[in-house]
């Protein structure tokens, strides 16, 4: 028997026993249970209870303890559901379905999407099992088992789901396709999302608004608006009228691309075929208006939007805020923020992100947290970004024994920090001459089970560079080449000048070659310092001759070498050059 560990589930789950096998059949049938038909209306119209009928001459021949009203497991099983234990929940199904009863496939699913919301993949699979060998699986619960798997990424696992329900003689419907249509072009594999949209069609399935306005967004992204305003004539071909979600999608499309006045012909063309813009196409416009610093066009645009009696929302202001704050006009962005709250608006975390990172730039850090503190105060609590921008302003600042006290009460806060937080933390510790506390939070670091990303690998490296620890570098870079953060052009970089500045030349250029041969191609900033570096190691002929070669083949501009040229001022190379 399986053993599974208790710890999660869905709401009531009614079970229907199943006839013992070995008993002959007789006319007077004890229980009867009549079961919706498989796809009979939506999941949410399918009746949760099945309808049992009981002879009045005879009582089912059951324990007590096992009759369906009564069971210990059946209310267990409830009570484990509704508290969202769905590994406990799952326990009691299993000890259910090993009684005889019969597992009630809308309560399956639910139990299913609860388990793959918390990523227990095998469990989810198990009770798709269970179903299967025990009940009667529908479409819904297939269909829940292939997104559970998309959104996992685990796209080859949701096909094989795919063909499995296709062998037990489940076709998959539109919604089906559009889960995998939209798993794939989320993670910009639009060609394969096109090869679905085909099998679609020939399984003579016809693609609604949805699979289209998905297709648009994505081709949007890949090929351009030009692409998707021909995927909307193809709707219109088919006889599909799009909506106000697809008009949006190639609205933010244009006004991301620069096009907002295309964008604004849109609006009108669709506006003589009955459609008015929401307040999700205005903040899109006013997003496209601003970002060109058309302010003067943005306010017209709210007097507009007004006198059409759409109300302005918490992302509407936000958006304005975010561009007061970007031209420098804080108060002004706090007096937007005020009135808000005076037209009855909460404003969310996009309301103050903006507003404490403007006062952070300004080092006005104390404010910065007096309106973090009003953020909590409103109901709104700051995600791990404030913190980060806060600890960043602090320790640039040099208050980092602040920047420490606030970072060792993030948990507590219910805001855990992440990576960039432990990046922070460790630069400024570091630089504060606390060697050994900053390599302490990389070991906590990893401890907590966060990874390192690119910044944490760089900020080491550079520490390290910084205090002649070049061959340490070194090792963290062959270290980085092997893990998932591959190192750049920046961690090359960081190499390169600490082996300039202790005058390894060769070793320099021998690290070069291998940033190449990695296919990682250098920059203008890597040659620089490669020219420098021969520099201060003695040989500044040496390094205006490759500064030459390097200019010609227009791998640093005219502007560089002129600079390097005047702080070695070696005049007749200078002349050699014109």
């Amino acid at each position: 028997m399986t053993t599974v560990s208790t710890e999660l589930l869905p709401r009531t789950l009614p079970f229907t026993p199943h006839q013992n096998r070995n008993s002959h059949s007789k006319s007077n049938t004890l229980v009867s249970c009549k079961v919706p038909l498989l796809n009979e209306g939506s999941i949410s119209k399918r009746r949760n209870l099945p309808d049992f009928s009981v002879s009045s001459e005879t009582k089912p021949k059951l324990p007590q303890n096992l009759y369906f009203k009564d069971t210990h497991l059946l209310k267990a099983f409830n009570r484990s559901y509704k508290a969202g234990k769905y590994n406990e929940s799952l326990y009691f199904l299993q000890h259910l379905v090993n009684k005889g009863y019969k597992p009630d496939v809308i309560l399956c699913t639910k139990l299913i999407k609860g388990l793959f919301s918390f990523r227990r993949f095998e469990k989810a699979v198990r009770v798709m099992e269970m179903l299967e060998q025990h009940g009667e699986p529908d479409i819904f619960a297939y269909n829940a088992v292939i997104s559970g798997f998309c959104k996992a990424d685990r796209i080859d696992s949701a096909y094989e789901v795919l063909d499995k329900m296709k062998m037990r003689g489940f076709a998959p419907d539109v919604v089906t396709y559009n889960i995998l249509i939209g798993s794939l072009c989320s993670r910009g594999k639009l060609e394969l999302a096109f090869k679905v949209m085909d099998q679609l069609l020939k399984d003579k399935c016809k693609p609604t608004v949805i699979t289209y306005t998905i297709l648009i967004e994505a081709t949007i992204l890949k090929g351009g608006i030009d692409e998707a305003m021909k995927l909307l004539d193809e709707m219109f071909s088919n006889g599909l009228q799009p909506d106000m979600f697809t008009y949006n999608a190639i609205i933010k499309g244009m006004c991301r691309e620069g096009l907002v006045d295309r964008a604004f012909e849109l609006i009108s063309s669709i506006s003589t075929k009955g459609y008015a813009p929401d307040v999700i196409s205005y903040n899109l416009l006013f997003r496209g208006l601003l970002n060109q610093g058309k302010w003067e066009a943005g306010q017209n645009l709210m007097s507009d939007m007004l006198s059409k009696g759409c109300k302005p929302n918490v992302v509407t202001y936000s958006i304005f805020i975010a561009w007061l704050c970007r031209d420098g006009k804080v108060e002004e962005a706090v007096g937007l923020l005020k009135f808000m709250k005076e037209k009855g608006l909460t404003p969310d975390a996009h309301s103050y992100d903006p507003l404490i990172s403007a006062l952070c730039k300004e080092r006005r850090v104390d404010l910065a947290i007096e309106f973090l503190n009003n953020m909590i105060s409103d109901g709104c609590l700051p995600d791990i970004v404030n913190y980060n921008t806060i600890l960043a302003s602090l320790c640039k600042n040099g208050k980092v024994d602040e920047a420490l006290t606030i970072f060792q009460k993030l948990g507590e806060m219910g805001c855990p920090p992440d990576a960039s937080s432990y990046n922070t933390m460790f630069s400024a510790l570091w630089s504060c001459g606390h060697k050994i506390r900053a390599l302490g939070m990389i070991l906590e670091m990893l401890s907590n089970g966060i990874d390192p990303d690119g910044i944490t690998y760089n900020s080491l490296i550079s520490c390290l560079c910084r205090d002649a620890m070049v061959d340490q570098a070194i090792g963290l870079l062959v270290d980085m080449e092997s893990s998932e953060c591959q190192p750049t052009v920046i961690s090359y970089n960081i190499v390169l000048l600490g082996l300039c500045k202790v005058h390894r030349i060769n070793d320099a250029i021998e690290v070069l070659a291998v940033m190449v041969d990695k296919g990682c191609q250098p920059n203008e900033t890597t040659y620089k310092l490669l020219i420098e570096g021969i520099g201060f190691a003695g040989w500044p002929n040496d390094a205006m001759e490759l500064a030459m070669s390097l200019v010609s083949m227009n791998a640093i501009s005219q502007h560089s070498f002129k600079r390097l040229n005047k702080f070695y001022g070696i005049k007749d190379l200078s002349r050699s050059s014109q």
